[in-house]
């Protein structure tokens, strides 16, 4: 006798069937998961600033992940199994760098070098030498103290020969520098005395270049304050203003934002400049990077091939970046 479609239905291991059922919570969270790392711009911003919170550690939430695939192994659930792939997925192309951020491009090309050197170095001399490994051609520095200022201009001075210093921020180029000058980017309630930002035009043997070095305002966080950006939001107001009203086509920006480029808070200056997309090097801080807070952006030239070098005597890693010019 032929077996019926009824006596087949009941072959199914019960198992099987309650493997589907179970487990859906997990999954709904998990495509939550999913469109937070996808759309981290739906957490509003108002108020507390969560929004510049998640941006900041946005690839971070990648540990949920592996905490929702346990539990979707514990559980037995194939639903939340499979929806923990998406999440995955999501945060591998986050973290992964862009197809060509490592690619050599035909061309002219400089290589560019932003550290935070922290006013508490004990090294400051060994730090400067420390970045001519890479043999830079520019060379920005932030949290440079007058007492420390003597040993950076020798440690850099045979390989970077020309430089500028404004208040705590300086410029070391291996091209002649012209047009240095403070820029105010100081928000309101500060001293005047605040100096952390220049403007200098490099005279490279590939054009002039405006080059902006930059250090914004540092960020709090307090339980009943939440993400404290109000300070440097309007820096990075008046630093965005500044590189709008640039004369020269080609803008190059080192500096240390206190943030990362999903942070909506830089958008002033992440709109009109670019910037490799990765996520990728940390720089900050030094003994267990979470954040690249330190960065190389250009307008009118591409961004390529950053990374961070070894650590320095400073809280934060230097970083540097080969940045592409436009022939002629």
């Amino acid at each position: 006798m032929r077996p019926t479609a009824d006596d087949n239905a009941r072959t199914v291991r019960p198992g099987t069937r309650s493997r589907w059922r179970r487990g859906w919570p997990l999954a709904v969270v998990a495509g939550l998961v999913a469109g937070l790392l996808a759309f981290p711009s739906a957490v509003p911003n108002a108020g507390p600033r969560l929004g510049s919170l998640v941006e900041t550690f946005l690839p971070w939430l990648g540990l949920v992940i592996p905490v929702l695939l346990g539990l979707a192994l514990l559980r037995r659930s194939l639903p939340a199994l499979l929806a923990t792939l998406l999440p995955a997925a999501v945060w591998v192309g986050l973290i992964a760098p862009a197809p060509a951020a490592d690619r050599e491009t035909p061309g002219t090309g400089l290589t560019a070098v932003q550290h935070n050197v922290s006013d508490e170095n004990p090294d400051p001399a060994g730090t400067g030498k420390a970045l001519l490994a890479v043999r830079p051609d520019l060379v920005a520095l932030v949290e440079v103290t007058p007492a420390a200022l003597p040993a950076y201009l020798a440690a850099l001075a045979p390989e970077l020969p020309h430089h500028a210093v404004q208040g705590t921020v300086g410029l070391w180029s291996r091209y002649p520098l012209a047009d240095a000058r403070p820029l105010d980017i100081k928000p309101s309630g500060l001293a005047a005395d605040w100096r952390r930002a220049l403007r200098a035009t490099a005279r490279t043997p590939y054009g002039e270049i405006a080059v902006y070095v930059a250090h914004l305002p540092s960020v709090r966080l307090g339980v009943s304050t939440g993400f404290g950006t109000a300070r440097r939001d309007e820096s990075a107001a008046r630093l965005g203003a500044a590189i709008r009203a640039e004369r020269l086509e080609t803008v190059l920006l080192l500096g240390d934002l206190n943030s990362t480029l999903d942070d909506r808070g830089l958008d002033p200056v992440g709109s009109q400049l670019t910037s490799p997309r990765t996520r990728l090097p940390f720089s900050w801080p030094a003994g267990f990077p979470v954040a690249r807070v330190d960065q190389v952006m250009a307008r009118s030239a591409t961004v390529a091939r950053v990374r961070a070098l070894p650590a320095t005597g400073s809280d934060h890693l230097p970083i540097t970046a080969r940045v592409h010019l436009p022939d002629g």
